[in-house]
């Protein structure tokens, strides 16, 4: 079974996070993730990014993601 913390550790292992949240039911599940990486990048290409990062994971064991997608500064600028 898929858990949010299995979720999470495929989406660090792609991308370096400097804060990340994976919360779920095993099949469907919600990520906070905030990265440099995500500078520049539109919604779609951050997003993209992710899911390189979890590769066949996404086709063959995690049925739905939700995403929120942060750079460092629009975390701090959002207060959360």
């Amino acid at each position: 079974m898929v858990t949010p913390d299995s979720v999470a550790q495929g989406i660090r292992a792609g991308l370096a996070c400097e804060r990340l949240e994976v919360k779920g039911d095993g099949q469907h599940f919600e990520a906070l993730i905030v990265a440099r990486a995500f500078e520049g990048k539109s919604r779609v290409q951050r997003h993209q990014l992710v899911y390189a990062a979890l590769g066949d994971r996404m086709r063959a064991e995690i049925h739905a993601l939700s995403m929120r997608t942060l750079t460092p500064e629009e975390w701090n600028a959002a207060g959360d």
